[in-house]
């Protein structure tokens, strides 16, 4: 079978700098992987590089053998990618409801001229996708909030109306930006659990970005660890917690060989 995601000597460049060095893996259908790193490792450079909001200065990106790189976002979403942001990108003013339904535009026949001047075609599509954006939230727990303004709600609520969103494109890749950050514990459990749904019942191959390893422990597969805009090693997360490559890279330390 073949990879859902393929990375090969993927490089960024900015001014000279170099933020992303030759970064190659393939994420397999159906995984969940784990992209981590220490601060400053390149992990939200390499993500924005997937989901078209850089261009990389050099190497290839595919998704189901299809090269992207460069490609536009909207472009990426007709490919099946979609993504979350660590700062949640919501409209504050509109409703929960409205905001998931922002996720309908790449779904939608005609697409969003048709939307907005509300065709025949449009209205039967919209009143699907409502359904669906509703089912969504209840089983996010957040069915509640459906009709309550975002900006009335908390963080880590705005995190889950995102996911909402991102899945109403019926997404094949999905990207999670550090999803976990400024969650409650009993929160983060029920991310875990969420996100195991996702892609058990919906057939989605996930990344994740996130500096929270215990959740990386339990949530992924595998893991690709970044040091300094490079692939550090990667393999299961318990694999990555013992490497003394990795763990001096997080720590700032070297690490003997009778230490490890």
């Amino acid at each position: 079978m073949a990879a859902r995601l393929t990375l090969r000597d993927v490089s960024l460049s900015f001014g000279g700098i170099d933020v992303l060095d030759q970064v190659g893996f393939d994420v397999e259908p159906g995984t969940i992987v784990g992209l981590v790193g220490p601060n400053g490792a390149g992990k939200t450079s390499l993500f924005n590089c997937i989901s078209g909001h850089y261009r990389p200065t050099s190497g290839s990106i595919l998704i189901d053998e299809h090269e992207v790189r460069g490609s536009h976002p909207a472009t990426l979403a007709r490919h099946g990618l979609a993504r979350t942001f660590q700062h949640p990108a919501l409209q504050l003013r509109e409703t929960v409801l409205e905001n998931v339904m922002l996720g309908a535009h790449t779904r939608l026949p005609g697409g969003p001229l048709a939307w907005s001047v509300r065709m025949p075609r449009t209205r039967h599509a919209e009143r699907d996708l409502r359904a669906e954006a509703l089912e969504l939230l209840d089983r996010a727990g957040l069915g509640w909030a459906a009709h309550t303004r975002a900006d009335e709600l908390s963080h880590g609520l705005h995190k889950g109306i995102e996911l909402c969103r991102a899945m109403l494109m019926r997404p094949s890749l999905l990207l999670l930006d550090e999803p976990a950050a400024g969650l409650p514990h009993s929160e983060v459990e029920h991310l875990v659990e969420r996100v195991r749904e996702i892609r058990d019942e919906s057939d989605v191959t996930v990344i994740v970005v996130e500096h929270n390893m215990g959740l990386i422990s339990v949530l992924t597969d595998h893991v690709v660890v970044l040091d300094h805009g490079r692939k550090l090693m990667e393999g299961t997360a318990a694999d990555a917690q013992s490497d003394p490559r990795v763990i001096e890279a997080y720590l700032g330390t070297e690490v003997t060989d009778d230490a490890a």
